[in-house]
């Protein structure tokens, strides 16, 4: 059924599964079709989520997985009847149906879940380098334009963005509460929430050399250790925030409700170095799986 060629759709294997659709769901939502050749609703369905994966162009994984040659990819996942669809983001099952849902009924199912289609990527040329931006100038720039365009939305969360990045931490996060729903999920919004949860951790918290102090002294003292990583992260110090929030997880995974994993998934929409970001993907998928 499934067509070498088609985009964003691949057969997911025993060997590879936790490559193939663990890992990457860290990254993008992935969508596990469980399927036979004998099945007839699977020939319907089959068609429709290659399609959609197509259409999607990227906003989620398409995972097929034939459970007569992969049987204990099945049995994992206690397979009772086919066609059976599950969503995976995060390394996490998060939903599943098991029928031939019509087309429409897996478009609202994907939006359910926060996946749209994504717009189709578009040869770029080389970008020219721009003059350094003045960030309080352009804090005065949207400030007049949000005065003239109330109404506007978008101006206030790109006045919202300047604030942050000024460290008007306070002002910024009292824009971003009034924006409406649709830029609310916007992942600038998103961002910047992240930062902003960095910011407040760190507030009240003792200054780096005291928490490294406090860390050398005593190394299973996770929340020093979280501490340390929110103010690595909240100064730009990248590397060594996501460095501490992954010893964080391997020390262990379950302090204070999954607190590693969430900071590192606050951590990775905050850092702009997506090669840093992918190999402590990578480092976190082989703690997690």
């Amino acid at each position: 059924m499934t067509a070498p060629a088609k985009p964003h759709v691949f057969d997911a294997t025993t060997e590879r599964f936790q490559e193939e659709v663990l890992q990457k769901s860290l990254q993008v939502p992935v969508l596990i079709d469980f399927w036979a050749e004998w099945c007839q609703p699977c020939k319907t369905l089959g068609p429709i989520l290659e399609k959609l994966a197509a259409d999607y162009n990227g906003a989620f994984e398409l995972a097929k997985v034939d459970v007569e040659a992969e049987q204990q990819l099945g049995a994992a996942f206690q397979i009772r009847s086919i066609p059976t669809v599950f969503l995976v983001k995060d390394g996490q099952l998060v939903d599943g149906f098991a029928e031939a849902l019509p087309e429409s009924a897996v478009r609202e199912f994907l939006k359910h879940h926060g996946i749209e289609p994504a717009a189709p990527a578009v040869e770029e040329e080389a970008p020219v380098e721009a003059p350094p931006v003045d960030l309080h100038a352009e804090v005065v720039r949207l400030r007049h334009e949000v005065a003239e365009h109330p109404d506007k939305s978008e101006l206030k969360l790109d006045l919202a963005l300047a604030l942050l990045a000024t460290g008007a931490a306070t002002e910024s996060e009292q824009l971003l509460d009034a924006l409406p729903a649709n830029l609310a999920t916007d992942d600038r919004t998103l961002r910047a929430r992240s930062r902003l949860n960095f910011l407040a951790v760190t507030r009240d918290a003792p200054p780096v050399e005291t928490l490294e102090a406090t860390i050398a002294a005593q190394p299973d003292d996770l929340q020093a250790r979280y501490l340390l990583g929110a103010r690595q992260i909240a100064a730009g110090r990248d590397e060594a925030g996501l460095e501490q929030f992954i010893e964080l997880l391997r020390r262990d995974r379950a302090y204070q409700d999954g607190l590693p994993r969430k900071a590192l998934i606050d951590a990775f929409r905050v850092v702009a170095d997506e090669d840093l970001i992918g190999r402590y993907r990578r480092k976190m998928a082989s703690l997690l799986f």
